[in-house]
């Protein structure tokens, strides 16, 4: 097996491939570390390129996981479902309750996350012979998670059990009201948990303090299809599955797999055989939801990771953010064509509406940032504006962190209450300095997981809480320059069909199994212009004359889109991904820029 010639297999590349200096968008280009003799082993043993073997023993797999990483299956990550606390007790009740014919309700956030979580379960009860009620808060008159008059709602419906789903697990006062109105509450979430857990018949959650945490990196929707598998298993134990058809989970993992990656959490695992397998049940288009979803989005391609963080995410998420709460759900629940046909286009048309949204908030933000002077000092950016939509703050928040790489949270304020979203950086746990917020008493609410937090606050202690979590960080850490990972370096002509489709293999790509990076050196910018809103368009060459093109997304106004559009021709450093760019039937290769740096 010969080495890429992308890539030398023989020798260890630089530390840091800027030498001490930064880039434009201000950080340090690191080698991903990788044991040479270990990719080697990997490359010959399985084989694969060595290019390919690289990558997967910069991500940490060896000889024996690389099968399991390459091809992972349910069947080799899924745990038994007991080994999560309280998990038993819960699948005991809900068989219960579905064996007597009680009304059951669900409460879910409005995100993927709630979203896949809901429409899973209404989906297995369905199958099971039994159903629930839906319960979606709206975003702005309600906010996050429980609330007691949506329990007095569901109690007055008839329901006795309420499980909660992707919140719950800080709702200590709302559950509390519950008991009041008569109703069990289980609560089914994965974000950070306080020492106290809510009151409540069953609590599951990977990331309870008194879990083994070995399941903590899983989204909501996660947690929720293991809970169905420990229902299953109690029904047909009680002899449910006697006289009808017991389901197989198996069809809805597409479900799982859009919450998953939806919802950011790291592809790694048990999430790995998740998304893997959902990637396959979507390709088959048996959710009619889901295929009303790439329809309307003219998605004629087979699904990929990508689809499912960048087009289907955002409008399913948009009806929480901008719509009605439920429609996301509902989309992902219903077996009613015309219904879904209709909710995809109503849910496409307010993802429309929230990107007009973000992008004036975006740029208040931004002046504020500026202003402020954050830009050059804060550890956290915290930027807080009155009227800004409750349902874009989350993703200005991110936009900010891969702005200025720092953790950033975005407030909107009506009449004097600020409804906050916050986003992490890796090292930086945000979703416990709210929590510590919210002890302190600076918070009326708040929680979250280690990159990404929701709160609420009053408008006159947002200067407190911004001094409170730059305090936290410091104490935690010194800021030190962000990282940016790279896998090796690349000529112009490197960058091939042939490289990307490697590379694609290796996938799906996401959080904590990033997309493979590399450093074009030496590279000049032949020619570079604005394509849409803010995306730069170039054609890049070395000094060999070979030529590739590329592609900076949302970077027009950004230092790294000034640098490209006003490179003059000079030397620059590029650092991005190798992208196959499917288009009217031909394939062909396009290098995404994630950061430059000049000579």
């Amino acid at each position: 097996m010969t080495a890429s010639p992308a890539l030398s297999a023989n020798s260890a590349p630089p530390v840091d491939w800027l030498g001490g200096r930064l880039s434009v968008t201000g950080r340090r280009w690191l080698a991903q570390p990788c044991d040479e003799r270990m990719a080697l082993a990997v490359a010959q043993s399985h084989n694969l390129p060595e290019l390919a073997a690289r990558i997967l023993v910069g991500r940490g797999i060896n000889l024996d996981t690389v099968e399991a990483h390459m091809a992972p299956t349910l069947r080799g990550f899924l745990p038994d479902p007991s080994a999560l606390l309280d998990m038993d007790r819960a699948a005991e009740r809900i068989a219960q309750a579905v064996m007597t014919g009680e009304r059951i309700a669900l409460f879910a956030d409005y995100d993927v996350d709630g979203a896949t979580s809901s429409a899973l379960l209404l989906r297995f009860l369905r199958a099971i012979g039994s159903d629930a009620l839906l319960y979606v808060p709206d975003r702005i008159l309600e906010g996050y998670g429980p609330n007691a008059a949506a329990f007095r709602i569901l109690a007055g419906q008839g329901a006795k059990l309420v499980i909660t789903l992707d919140c719950g697990i800080t709702a200590h006062e709302p559950l509390l009201a519950a008991r009041d109105a008569g109703l069990e509450v289980i609560v089914i979430d994965h974000h950070t948990a306080d020492i106290q857990l809510p009151e409540a018949l069953a609590v599951i959650n990977p990331n309870r303090l008194d879990e083994s945490r070995t399941l903590g990196h899983l989204a909501a929707v996660g947690v929720t299809f293991l809970s169905l598998v420990a229902v299953n298993r109690t029904l047909r134990a009680a002899g449910w599955y006697a006289s009808r058809s017991e389901p197989d989970l198996r069809q809805w993992l597409d479900l799982v797999a859009l919450g998953t990656v939806a919802d950011v959490v790291p592809l790694t695992g048990l999430n790995r055989a998740f998304v893997t397998q959902g990637i396959k049940v979507m390709a088959q288009r048996r959710n009619v939801g889901l295929a009303a979803l790439a329809d309307v989005a003219k998605i004629s391609e087979s699904p990929s990771s990508y689809h499912l963080g960048f087009v289907f995410g955002p409008r399913v998420n948009a009806g929480g953010r901008v719509g009605k709460a439920n429609c996301g759900a509902r989309l992902l629940s219903t077996d009613d064509q015309a219904e879904a046909v209709q909710l995809a286009a109503l849910l496409d048309g307010h993802n429309a509406e929230r990107k007009a949204i973000e992008v004036a908030t975006l740029e208040a933000a931004l002046a504020q940032v500026e202003t402020s002077g954050q830009a050059n000092s804060a550890r956290i950016i915290v930027v807080a504006g009155e009227g800004w939509h409750p349902g874009v703050i989350g993703i200005v928040a991110s936009r900010l962190m891969d702005r200025y790489h720092r953790p950033a949270c975005v407030i909107g304020i009506t009449d004097g209450i600020g409804k906050g979203s916050g986003r992490s950086i890796p090292g930086i746990d945000l979703g416990s300095a709210v929590i510590a917020a919210k002890a302190a008493g600076l918070l009326s609410a708040g929680g979250g997981h280690p990159m990404a937090a929701g709160f609420t606050i009053t408008a006159s202690r947002v200067k407190i809480f911004a001094a409170f979590l730059e305090a936290r960080i410091a104490d935690g850490s010194a800021r030190a320059d962000p990282i940016l990972a790279i896998d090796g370096g690349l000529s112009c002509g490197g960058a091939t069909v042939g490289l990307a489709e490697t590379i694609e293999r290796l996938g799906p790509f996401g959080s904590g199994n990033h997309e493979p990076r590399f450093a074009l050196t030496g590279a000049r910018i032949v020619k570079a212009d604005l394509v849409g809103t803010s995306h730069v368009r170039c054609i890049v060459s070395d000094s060999s004359g070979a030529r590739v093109k590329a592609i900076a997304f949302r970077a027009a106004e950004s230092p790294l889109g000034l640098t490209l559009l006003k490179s003059g021709g000079m030397p620059v450093s590029l650092a991005g991904k190798v992208k196959l760019d499917r288009w009217n039937g031909e394939i062909r290769v396009q290098f995404q820029i994630d950061d430059a740096a000049t000579s």
